[in-house]
């Protein structure tokens, strides 16, 4: 007898902040864990299974993140309603917004077409407190205007390999960025936020592991005096012997859109 297998697409948003990231880990608390866990809370008794449309890191946070739902035997009764008792039984920091049928065909990774990242962060000052979570806190001053000249350069297909952790043989080092520029930061506001922070916006296709954040570790390093713009430039170009070893925090970064085919 065939096995009957539904599959769902569903869009979540959430605060990472004390989450080891999305991937299950042993003995520590990520995202994939505690959809997972509140799954077979709300769905007893059924076997089925998680895959994420990508893996953050640790306190990197989302307002439009994916999941597929691998769901085995009858179909769920009424996706509305699931979708309240989800809600009602994850925690305040993880929210499911919507949830839609897919065929078999649907592969939430070869699929995605476009993820737009936005890394936050202020420098000068240190910050309240409370905008840890939110915020990345450069101490310091920062030339910020090479750092917005120097962004825009990530745009094109470039040679990425300095900017990764652990790089494994067969990994694909050469990637299209499509978009990439520092503007102020209007997505999101809080009476606690500094004066004056600012939005590392990218958009891909895919990334690699630590990539978002050590390419914002490179302009930080840049409007530092740390690096030339040359020694930047010469680090897209295969050029540079030069080992980029500066990972700003994850929690200045949040997953902000994603498209799939």
């Amino acid at each position: 007898m065939e096995k009957i297998r539904h599959y769902y697409l569903l869009r979540i948003q959430f605060l990472g902040f004390r989450y080891s990231g999305w991937q299950k880990q042993p003995g520590q608390k990520t995202i994939e864990g505690m959809l997972s866990k509140t799954l077979k809370f709300v769905l007893p008794g059924r076997k089925l299974k998680v895959l994420g449309a990508g893996r953050t890191d640790a306190k990197v946070s989302a307002l439009d993140a994916a999941f597929e739902l691998f769901l085995d035997g009858e179909a769920l009764k009424n996706e509305d309603l699931f979708l309240a008792e989800f809600n009602q039984n994850l925690p305040p920091d993880i929210r499911a917004i919507q949830i839609i049928e897919v065929d078999k065909d649907f592969n939430i990774i070869k699929g995605s077409k476009s993820k737009e990242y936005v890394y936050l962060f202020s420098y000068g000052q240190k910050n309240h407190p409370f905008c840890a979570p939110f915020i990345a806190n450069i101490l310091g001053d920062l030339d910020l205007e090479i750092m917005k000249i120097a962004a825009k350069q990530f745009v094109g297909t470039h040679d990425f390999s300095l900017y990764t952790a652990r790089l494994q043989q067969n990994t694909k080092v050469f990637r299209c960025v499509d978009f990439c520029e520092i503007k102020p930061n209007n997505l999101l506001k809080a009476n606690f936020f500094p004066k004056n922070s600012f939005a590392f916006v990218v958009r891909s296709q895919g990334f690699m592991r630590y990539q978002i954040r050590m390419m914002m570790g490179a302009l930080v390093q840049l409007g530092r005096g740390e690096l030339t713009l040359k020694e930047f430039e010469d680090t897209l170009s295969g050029a540079s012997q030069r080992k980029l070893d500066f990972v700003v925090p994850g929690s200045g970064l949040l997953l902000n859109a994603l498209e799939f085919n």
